[in-house]
C-alpha cells in the first residue's frame, strides 16, 4: 500500500482479453478511486491503451512497438500520463514498484516483465502460461528469492489452486484439467487438415483471444497448461490428466488420495480466476452468471484422442526432458501458429514443426539437473523460432 492507502497495481497486456478483464473490474471497484495504477502496457490497439491510461490515472503507458509512440504522446497529452514504447520500455515500466502486477502479455515475450515485477516482492498474477512453460524453476525460484507470490490466473489453474487451499500438496493423487475440446473438437478426424483459421477460432463455449483461441482447438494451449501444472504445483508428469469436458462448467479438478475429488465450477467467464487472484485471499462480488445446475442438467466427459491433439503426447515429452525444452516448444508453437495464420501450413502440420524442432533442437535443450539462466531460455527461444521457421516453410513449400 502507498502513504495515501491506496493499492498500486500494473497490468501488462491492458488492451488484450485478459487485460480488457480486469481494467472491467478494476472499473467496477472504483478505479482510480480506490487503486493506484503504476503501468499499462499495451499492443497495437494505441487509442484504447491511451483511453484506459486516462482513465485509471496510471503513471506510464506502454505500447509494445515504438513506432506507436507517437500517436500513444499524441493521445496522452495533457492528461499527465507517462508515454514509452518497445520491449525495453516495458521491462522497465515493470521495474516500477507495484503491490499487484497482472502478467497478460500473450507469448514469450510476458517473460521478462514478470520475472522484474516478482524482484519488488509482489504479488504475480500469472496468465502468461508460457512464463512456467519456459522458465518455471526460474521463475519461482525468483518470487522465493524475494518474498513475491505467484497467483494462477488460467482458469484451470485458479481452479485447482482454489481446489488445494488448506489441503496437503501430498495428499494429492491426481490433478485433472478440463479442456473444452476446442472449435473442431467434433470434426471427423480426417477433416481436420483442411480447416481453415475462421473455423478455428469459432470456439463454441470462450470469448477469447486469436491465438489462444487456434491453440484451444489444436490443444497447445491444453499442453502448455500441462507443463505448467507440474512447474506451479511441483506434482509428478504422471500425476496430470487431461479430459475433454465440452460444457466447459468445471474449470478442473484434484483428486485425492481418499478418493474424494473437489471440482471448481462456474460459468466459461475469465473473470472468475481474474477476480479470484485479484482479491485474494478474500472473496468478492463478481459480475459473473450464477449457474442454474437443474437447468445444465447434463455434464459429460471424454478421453482426449491423442491422434486428433498430438500436442499433448509432446507435452509429455518435454516434461521427460524438462531443462530447456519448454522453451524451444513454446517458441516453436509460436512460430508454427504464425505459419498457420498466414495460410503456409494446415492445421495438423502444427504439431509437426514443433515436433521436428523439439528433435532438432534435443541436443542443446540440457537436463533436468542442469542450471539454467534467463539468458540461457532466450537464446534457446531464439534457436528454436529460427529452426522452427525453417522447418514450417520447408512444409509450405512441399504443400
Amino acid at each position: 500500500m502507498g502513504a495515501d492507502g491506496l493499492r498500486s497495481l500494473s497490468i501488462f497486456g491492458a488492451t488484450g482479453s485478459i487485460g480488457e478483464q480486469t481494467v472491467d473490474l478494476l472499473l467496477r471497484a472504483g478505479g482510480a478511486e480506490t487503486h493506484k495504477i503504476v503501468a499499462l502496457t499495451g499492443g497495437r490497439n494505441i487509442a484504447r491503451l491511451a483511453e484506459m491510461a486516462r482513465t485509471l490515472r496510471a503513471e506510464i503507458a506502454v505500447c509494445a512497438d515504438a513506432s506507436g509512440l507517437a500517436e500513444l504522446r499524441d493521445r496522452l497529452a495533457g492528461s499527465g500520463v507517462e508515454a514509452a514504447a518497445g520491449t525495453t520500455a516495458i521491462v522497465e515500466a515493470a521495474e516500477r514498484p507495484a503491490d499487484w502486477v497482472m502478467s497478460a502479455i500473450v507469448g514469450a515475450a510476458g517473460l521478462e516483465p514478470g520475472f522484474r515485477a516478482l524482484r519488488h516482492g509482489a504479488t504475480l498474477a500469472l496468465a502468461n502460461k508460457e512464463s512456467l512453460v519456459t522458465a518455471g524453476p526460474l521463475l519461482m525460484a525468483e518470487a522465493a528469492r524475494h518474498g513475491a507470490r505467484i497467483l494462477p490466473v488460467d482458469s484451470e489453474h485458479s481452479a485447482i489452486f482454489q481446489a488445494l487451499v488448506g489441503e496437503d500438496i501430498a495428499a494429492v493423487e491426481r490433478i485433472i484439467l478440463t479442456a473444452s475440446g476446442g472449435a473442431l473438437r467434433d470434426w471427423p478426424l480426417e477433416r481436420l487438415a483442411k480447416a481453415t483459421v475462421t473455423e478455428a477460432l469459432a470456439h463454441p463455449n470462450w470469448a477469447m483471444g486469436q491465438r489462444i483461441t487456434i491453440d484451444s482447438a489444436s490443444m497447445f494451449n491444453k499442453a502448455l497448461e500441462v507443463i505448467e501444472t507440474r512447474e506451479f504445483f511441483g506434482v509428478a508428469p504422471d500425476q496430470i490428466e487431461v479430459i475433454i469436458h465440452p460444457e466447459s462448467l468445471i474449470h478442473s479438478m484434484v483428486a485425492y488420495r481418499d478418493g474424494a475429488i473437489m471440482a471448481h465450477m462456474g460459468a466459461p467467464d475469465m473473470r472468475h480466476s481474474i477476480g479470484y487472484a485479484l482479491n485474494w485471499p478474500d472473496r468478492s462480488h463478481l459480475p459473473v452468471a450464477r449457474l442454474d445446475l437443474a437447468q445444465v442438467a447434463t455434464l459429460t466427459f471424454r478421453a482426449p484422442d491423442l491422434a486428433r491433439y498430438p500436442a499433448l503426447r509432446l507435452a509429455r515429452q518435454v516434461m521427460a526432458r524438462r531443462g530447456l525444452a519448454g522453451a524451444a516448444f513454446n517458441a516453436a508453437k509460436e512460430v508454427a501458429l504464425d505459419h498457420f495464420l498466414a495460410g503456409g501450413i494446415g492445421f495438423m502440420d502444427m504439431s509437426g514443426v514443433v515436433e521436428a524442432t523439439l528433435e532438432a533442437l534435443d541436443a542443446d535443450l540440457g537436463h533436468e539437473n542442469d542450471a539454467m539462466t534467463l539468458e540461457d531460455v532466450q537464446l534457446v527461444d531464439h534457436l528454436a523460432r529460427q529452426r522452427a521457421g525453417k522447418i514450417a516453410r520447408r512444409q509450405a513449400g512441399e504443400q
